[in-house]
C-alpha cells in the first residue's frame, strides 16, 4: 500500500464520518458509539414495515405498540451514561475501557 493509497482511505473515512453521525470519529467513547448503534436499529426496524410486523407478532403486540416501543427505547437505548470523570480516568488507563458497558 502506498502513501498516496492510505491519505484517500483516510479522506474518504473523513468524508463519511463528516457526513453521516452513525459513523463516529475518534473522539467518539464506547457509551456514545454504542448509542448510535442502537438508535439507528431501532429506527430501521421502524422504517421497515414487514420487520416491524415480525417483531409484533413475535411479542404479541400490535404494530402501533411496538412502534411505540421501539420509539420509547430510542431515547435511552443503553441506560444512562457513565459519569464524565469516569470516561476520562478510563482514557488514561486503556485497559480498563472494557468496564464502561
Amino acid at each position: 500500500m502506498q502513501a498516496s493509497d492510505r491519505f484517500n482511505i483516510n479522506s474518504q473515512l473523513e468524508h463519511l464520518q463528516a457526513k453521516y453521525v452513525g459513523t463516529g470519529h475518534a473522539d467518539l467513547n464506547r457509551f456514545e458509539w454504542a448509542v448510535n448503534i442502537q438508535r439507528d436499529s431501532y429506527a430501521s426496524y421502524i422504517g421497515h414495515y414487514p420487520i416491524l410486523g415480525y417483531f409484533a407478532l413475535a411479542e404479541n403486540e400490535s404494530i402501533g405498540r411496538e412502534r411505540y416501543n421501539f420509539m420509547q427505547k430510542m431515547l435511552l437505548p443503553c441506560g444512562l451514561p457513565p459519569e464524565r470523570k469516569r470516561i476520562e480516568e478510563d482514557k488514561a488507563r486503556p485497559e480498563a475501557s472494557h468496564e464502561l458497558l
